[in-house]
């Protein structure tokens, strides 16, 4: 099991002039992994030196960007203002979407918008704007390519993370933030003809006459997909695919938001799995494959519309699957099939827009072989404690924390969504503060326990 992991020495033995080695180091840096740097920031500027954590994070891309295929700009976010980068573990922060506001001079017109929930293009230029705040603790333009953890004695002492640039950087823990994955129908791969939808705005510019668009999908993506090519394109077909009857509203009543509360984590965290994946399904039309009331309504206003002048552009081919896709070289061929009829449906379209969602990520990949001393469920999925660290068959004071949907399972519904971030970057930067002092500890006693041995020694040579 351990034949692809470092040996390596205990942080006490290195040697003067080796590499640092840090307490924390993210991989990624979307939103979640920047709350933490922004918990990081706030507990250092609080304390002394001598208890200052040593954190850096890598981002693979060039700036930072969130989900900037999917800003459209009439798109509104679906979770309050109020559960931004710090509001929900520290109010007084000047890191909030409100400080935000106050500085771009739009405060006072904000809060006469009476609404919890801005447009998808400020929030992510306030997560933007917090960004450029710590970028002294960021690195774009790095892919981690390999993590080996270095172990001694059956113990994990740290980890090296080699990146693509040939560059091995070291730290005592890991925080894996990567995103999740976006998630196709099976067979099909994105191409000129066929899109996610997290690449919408990334490909749309470059179409110009187009006559039928085709969106698989049937949550709040799908919609926002449909809407908008709806708007833009004024001669094209739109035609929306899905299994259900017709899109179903989320469910933002407050007694069920309360399953984004922090307290629910903890709830969620210490019952039975088979208990934890009914909640899952309970809960799922808080977020998944639902879509705002409000646009809902747009969209059935637009379609009766055309219904009543004869014009209809805004197709609705509900209660169907997507047989099957075949690239055409000008387009792609969809074949639609009823599932209460079984009657086929040929559509010739020039785009495929997939509104399918996205997945988790193996955040494991960059382990290797290595990845084999993470504790996994009966499900393969990774076994991971109430702070955020994945479990492993080691001892040690090293540890990966995981931030994202791979957590899902063990922390509930929240794990992949904005509404506990700024809780959670807390709890991870605790846990890590907590276990260094308890390391810090045994090291002290080790230490004066060789003290001892030693003045011991040489007493006994002396009265020798």
């Amino acid at each position: 099991m351990f034949d692809s992991l470092t040996e390596g020495t205990c942080m006490s033995e290195v040697p003067r002039g080796e590499r640092e080695v840090l307490d924390l180091l993210g991989i990624g840096f979307g939103p979640a992994n920047l709350a933490l740097a922004i918990a990081v920031s706030e507990h250092n500027s609080a304390v002394d030196e001598r208890e200052r954590v040593r954190a850096a994070f890598l981002e693979r891309q060039e700036a930072f960007g969130w989900h900037r295929g999917m800003l459209i700009d009439d798109a509104t976010m679906q979770v309050s203002f109020l559960k931004d980068l710090v509001t929900m573990r520290n109010p007084a922060s000047d890191f909030s979407f409100l400080s935000y506001l106050h500085e771009q001079g739009r405060l006072v017109d904000f809060v006469n918008h009476k609404t919890l929930f801005p447009l998808r293009v400020e929030f992510h230029d306030y997560f933007r704007w917090a960004a450029a705040r710590v970028d002294d603790l960021v690195s774009y333009g790095v892919e981690v390519v390999a993590v080996r953890p270095v172990v001694e004695e059956g113990e994990l002492v740290r980890f090296d993370v080699s990146t693509r640039d040939g560059t091995v950087r070291s730290a005592r823990n890991l925080v894996v933030a990567t995103g999740l994955v976006p998630s196709l129908p099976d067979g099909l791969t994105t191409s000129e003809h066929v899109w996610h939808s997290s690449g919408l705005l990334h490909n749309v510019d470059g179409v110009e006459e187009v006559s039928r668009f085709v969106v698989i999908g049937a949550g709040q993506s799908a919609a926002e997909v449909t809407a908008m090519l709806h708007e833009r394109f004024a001669e094209a077909e739109v035609c929306a695919v899905f299994s259900r009857y017709g899109y179903s509203p989320s469910d933002d009543s407050p007694f069920a938001n309360r399953v984004f509360d922090p307290a629910a984590v903890d709830e969620f965290h210490a019952a039975p799995q088979e208990v934890r994946d009914r909640l899952l399904a309970y809960h799922a039309n808080t977020n998944y494959s639902v879509v705002d009331l409000e646009l809902i309504e747009d969209l059935y206003r637009r379609h009766y519309r055309e219904t009543v002048l004869g014009q209809q552009r805004l197709r609705v081919l509900n209660t169907s699957r997507v047989a099957e896709v075949v690239e055409t070289g000008d387009g792609a061929r969809v074949t639609v099939e009823s599932l209460t009829t079984g009657e086929r449906t040929v559509l010739d379209a020039d785009v495929v827009v997939c509104a399918t969602g996205y997945r988790p990520g193996d955040v494991t990949a960059l382990f290797g072989d290595a990845a084999a001393v993470f504790r996994r469920d009966d499900e393969g999925r990774p076994l991971v404690a109430r702070d955020y660290r994945m479990l492993t068959d080691l001892g040690g004071d090293a540890a990966v924390y995981v931030q994202g949907g791979a957590t899902e399972h063990s922390h509930g519904i929240t794990s992949s969504l904005l509404s506990n971030n700024a809780v959670r970057s807390q709890e991870i930067l605790d846990s890590v503060l907590r276990r260094a002092a308890t390391s810090g500890t045994r090291a002290a006693e080790t230490c004066a326990t060789r003290v001892d041995q030693v003045v011991g020694v040489a007493a006994a040579a002396g009265a020798g």
